[in-house]
């Protein structure tokens, strides 16, 4: 491939990547591109039964096994569930993680979403822009040559200003990819999210029953994205059929989200 590219996408928890980036992730990887998952926390407050450790432990596992599912790398940075602070020994790790990893585009997080965890990994990732290109901080890492295009993740969060769509893309086809990955985290579909969001339908037993009950919750993240920007979908697809789709909106501190990027990233899918 002419123009091979790295992504990275950083959650605050393990599971975050997965539900906002799995779709375009399966089909960059596919491609030939390289795609890693990071999540800045540990993951260990995430569930109801399970002790600290034990979460911890067991969503780094899921992490590992459900990105195989589509064959992108794997990152937890280990920072603890719930206690996240963009102090700057969180800084360097991210720094780091992006120098060892070397991206053309980061995915995260917008500095306005309801939790606290999200708000200061996008924080996090925004303090590391341009940062990353200068020896002197974080010096035993070394600098990247060029300043990565950031992009957010979609949200449906309002204030202080809703989430905008620069880029749109139909992930119907990959629908079964998402699922595969998703699946994967049992301790939060199955268990911590089932239990705190109080879901009226019980989790089944079976994996076959599991996988279209999960689909039947997380479906209306992917139609209510392409109903909300059914124009931008009008424009890139024209009158083709699109029901589920990802979107992502350009961060302002990274290289631009410009048209010359978009067609770059994203003008394949």
């Amino acid at each position: 491939m002419a123009d091979t590219f790295k992504v990275m996408a950083f959650g605050a928890h393990p599971d975050d990547c997965e539900i906002k980036a799995s779709g375009i992730a399966s089909k960059w990887v596919n491609d030939g591109h390289e795609v890693c998952f990071c999540s800045v926390t540990n993951g260990q407050s995430g569930h109801h039964t399970l002790k600290p450790e034990e979460a911890a432990a067991e969503r780094l596992i899921e992490a590992r096994v459900s990105a195989e599912k589509i064959g992108v790398k794997s990152l937890v940075l280990g920072e603890p569930d719930g206690y996240l602070m963009p102090s700057l020994e969180a800084r360097a790790k991210v720094i780091t993680a992006i120098r060892e990893f070397k991206p053309d585009l980061i995915l995260t997080h917008r500095p306005n979403d309801y939790h606290p965890d999200h708000r200061y990994t996008s924080q996090l990732v925004q303090d590391a822009a341009y940062t990353v290109q200068v020896p002197n901080i974080v010096p035993e890492a070394a600098p990247l040559d060029h300043n990565p295009v950031i992009a957010y993740f979609s949200d449906n969060f309002q204030k202080p200003h809703p989430f905008v769509a620069d880029v749109i893309i139909q992930v119907d086809d990959a629908k079964e990819h998402i699922l595969d990955v998703l699946m994967e985290h049992k301790s939060q579909f199955f268990g911590w999210l089932p239990h705190i969001a109080q879901y009226e339908i019980p989790v089944p037993d079976s994996d076959d029953e599991r996988r279209e009950w999960l689909w039947n919750y997380v479906e209306e993240r992917f139609t209510n994205t392409t109903e909300r920007f059914a124009d931008l979908v009008k424009q890139r697809y024209g009158n083709k059929e699109v029901k589920y789709t990802e979107a992502f909106e350009g961060c302002e501190y990274g290289s631009p989200l410009d048209q010359e990027q978009i067609e770059r990233f994203f003008g394949a899918y």
